[in-house]
């Protein structure tokens, strides 16, 4: 008899995982929500063009110590898409008030690549809503313009012409090992890609790749060394969207901050190392460990 995979579905990872998906209505923005296990609060926040199903291969094992709530962003997934610009304060307010509709007055954040960003900026300006911090392949620390163009390409082609030509190419993106790409979670992605509104919501999250509507927001040191919590960097060997030296200038801005590296992975860890992901998250936030 032949192996079973690591990996057979998304859903397949929470079939022995008690949890709720639900819409919530978060002032006036139906937003689609996944919550399983109980403890600490912990929300996950997941990147741009993203969903919730980002983290699918984590919540079984994160909901073992944790409440986990993983969301599709506003403008995201299966979330409502109001024409605004998506950016990083409306990001952060929409998950502000996602936590006041469910009752979370504080939680720890761990946030990926955009969702790291919203994360961070949600610890610096409402320090009083979060634990600890966790700021996953946050992406792009230096503000260079070729890493905003690259992304902003790709993602645009994906939405506008949702194909498997297209839309492949944009979540291998986000993997070292591209083998480990599925068929359904690309087609999850050209499902997401092809809701109605879709191209002019992306358009309205990619503002933050245009160099003056992200000057307001970038990271810098004047509102990063706000951030009071302690926070992990989690950063990889081969994240395309920023090295090892943006970790190093979030190690210098941030007031107490560590970083761990995970070897051998792209910008989705939680996907592609998902036992030393888990592992991570549980000696950091329960008990301010890192390896």
């Amino acid at each position: 008899m032949s192996s079973i995979p690591d990996h057979i579905s998304i859903w397949g990872e929470l079939a022995d995982v008690d949890h709720e998906v639900r819409h919530v209505d978060v002032g006036g923005v139906r937003t689609r929500v996944l919550r399983a296990g109980s403890g600490p609060d912990l929300v996950l926040l997941h990147g741009t063009g993203g969903h919730l199903e980002a983290y699918a291969r984590d919540i079984g094992g994160l909901a073992a110590d944790f409440r986990v709530t993983v969301y599709d962003m506003v403008g995201h997934g299966w979330t409502d898409l109001p024409d605004t610009p998506y950016t990083i304060d409306v990001l952060a307010d929409h998950l502000l008030a996602l936590m006041d509709a469910l009752g979370i007055e504080r939680a720890h954040l761990s946030g990926e690549s955009l969702g790291g960003w919203v994360a961070a900026w949600t610890a610096a300006f409402h320090p009083e809503r979060v634990d600890r911090l966790v700021l996953n392949t946050p992406g792009n620390i230096a503000n260079k313009p070729e890493v905003m163009q690259r992304l902003r390409d790709s993602t645009m082609a994906a939405v506008r012409d949702p194909s498997e030509a297209t839309v492949r190419p944009r979540v291998e993106f986000l993997f070292h090992h591209k083998e480990m790409v599925t068929d359904e979670l690309v087609n999850l992605r050209r499902a997401v890609y092809s809701r109605p509104g879709f191209v002019r919501a992306i358009t309205n999250t990619l503002v933050l790749q245009d160099p003056e509507v992200r000057k307001d927001f970038a990271w810098s040191p004047e509102w990063v060394g706000k951030i009071s919590t302690t926070t992990l960097l989690l950063w990889t060997d081969h994240d395309p969207t920023g090295g090892l030296d943006e970790a190093a200038l979030l190690l210098d801005w941030l007031p107490d901050a560590r970083l761990h590296v995970i070897e051998d992975a792209g910008h989705w860890p939680q996907w592609e190392k998902p036992g030393e992901y888990l592992q991570v998250h549980r000696d950091f936030l329960l008990n301010g460990e890192t390896a």
